[in-house]
């Protein structure tokens, strides 16, 4: 059995593809438990793993853990994420999404690994109008601080396969839902603010394309990309199912009984991207993956998880009301 380390495995997504790496792979976890990372999400899983709270940015204790571990398989999901935070302040983001995946490269290097997955993200791309898509050959245009330092992630990644010769392949997802997410995302923010009957704020009209991707899909796709994949390449991971941000929010709220009344539309983020659209025929063409989760059903299957997970929705944004507060309001 292989060994593979994870980073960010504690994380929503990060969490997923854990839980379905074990029993595959000999599986240990990096994650350094920010306001959003919880070993919860692992619960299932801890007796199987080995499990690692540090900080990638840290260059002795991240080299300590590799060196410990010698994976034959890295696989980096560890990340700051969210666009609103990286407007207010990038600082958190240029530190763990460049100067971390800089030190997991680094150490990766000196341990000889067969694999380094290198996970992106689809807003690297930018934006695009009502037409077209992204294919693993489009330019790079990055619009927020959190976009700008996932490209600089997924180029460093890259340029250190090409002069260093790391065997790294590059993935982009695109926007994953599901359960366990955090609850400063769209989704979990409906849902929530939806059962206390508060106001959603929508941005702008809310006309804002994503395509949503259902988090387990995601994870098989790594997985799939891990046996079938070959270094040097980039994959886009995607679904095809493009939402505007309001018929989501009207899917959301048709499901759990409640008025759109609740909606309130707010001033528009700064550069806030239009639309993304992601070819992915390479994955499906070259590792034979495919989405498998309907929308609709993933829609309706996760919010009522999250209905019925409310106690950990309320401790996670107690968390992020104390992180907000001690970074964004000194």
């Amino acid at each position: 059995m292989k060994r593979m380390l994870v980073t960010g495995g504690a994380g929503f997504i990060g969490s997923e593809f854990v839980r379905q790496a074990v029993g595959s792979y000999d599986v240990a976890v990096i994650d350094c438990l920010t306001y959003a990372g919880d070993v919860e999400r692992l619960s299932t899983v801890k007796s199987d793993i080995r499990f690692y709270q540090a900080d990638i940015t840290d260059p002795e204790k991240t080299r300590h853990i590799i060196n410990t571990e010698r994976p034959d398989i890295l696989v980096h999901w560890a990340a700051e994420s969210h666009v609103d935070r990286s407007i207010l302040n990038a600082s958190p983001f240029i530190d763990t999404n460049i100067k971390g995946t800089q030190v997991l490269l680094d150490c990766a290097r000196a341990v000889g690994l067969s694999l380094f997955v290198n996970i992106s993200t689809d807003e690297v791309y930018g934006d695009l109008d009502e037409k077209g898509q992204f294919t693993e050959t489009t330019c790079l245009n990055p619009s927020s601080p959190y976009s700008v330092s996932k490209a600089a992630q997924d180029m460093l990644g890259r340029a250190y396969h090409r002069t260093h010769k790391l065997p790294v392949i590059t993935l982009r997802p695109s926007n994953n839902y599901g359960y366990w997410q955090y609850p400063e995302k769209l989704l979990p923010v409906i849902i929530f603010k939806a059962y206390n009957n508060e106001r959603i704020p929508i941005y702008g009209k809310g006309e804002n394309v994503r395509e949503w991707l259902h988090v387990s899909d995601c994870a098989r796709a790594v997985l799939e990309v891990i046996e079938k994949g070959k270094t040097g390449e980039v994959y886009n991971i995607g679904s095809g199912n493009e939402e505007r941000n309001i018929d989501v929010v009207k899917t959301v709220l048709k499901i759990m009984n409640k008025p759109e009344s609740l909606i309130e539309f707010v001033p528009d983020r700064p550069g806030h991207d239009f639309r993304y659209s992601l070819n992915c025929s390479k994955i499906k063409e070259e590792i034979n993956w495919s989405p498998t989760v309907d929308f609709q059903k993933g829609l309706y299957e996760t919010t009522s998880w999250y209905l019925s997970n409310l106690q950990w929705v309320e401790g996670k944004l107690a968390a992020l009301r104390q992180y907000w507060d001690k970074v964004y309001r000194p």
